[in-house]
């Protein structure tokens, strides 16, 4: 990521992100992807992250892996909905799977505005 302002370089690290898998898709701050889990539960996983958190907000797993012949490309590249905000991933010959994005901050506000009798 390159900071217009600054010129600063900061390196993005998404998680169980495998090129070779699928294609990153972005939208906003959200990163769309399927990637290779390493677990012992692991194979090929949804990610949806958003930058600066530290864990993806979806980790889902789609199908074991490895696969005795897997398709190429493994994922197509996910599909970004604005309004509401949805990301649709999937599987090669598979269904689609969409998850709706909800914001994890919400904003209170406060009626304390009014002066003082």
């Amino acid at each position: 990521m390159v900071d217009r302002a600054t010129g600063h370089i900061t390196a993005l690290h998404l998680p169980d992100y495998d090129p070779q898998i699928s294609d990153l898709v972005w939208f906003r701050d959200y990163a769309a992807y399927c990637g290779i889990s390493t677990t012992a539960k692991g194979g090929v996983v949804a990610i949806i992250a958003e930058l600066g958190a530290r864990k993806p907000i979806v980790r889902k797993i789609l199908a074991p892996w490895p696969q005795p012949a897997p398709a190429r490309p493994v994922c197509v590249p996910a599909v970004w909905q604005r309004s509401p905000m949805r990301a649709t991933l999937q599987l090669t010959g598979a269904p689609p799977v969409t998850y709706a994005i909800v914001g994890t901050v919400s904003l209170i506000e406060d009626d304390n505005d009014t002066p003082d009798n």
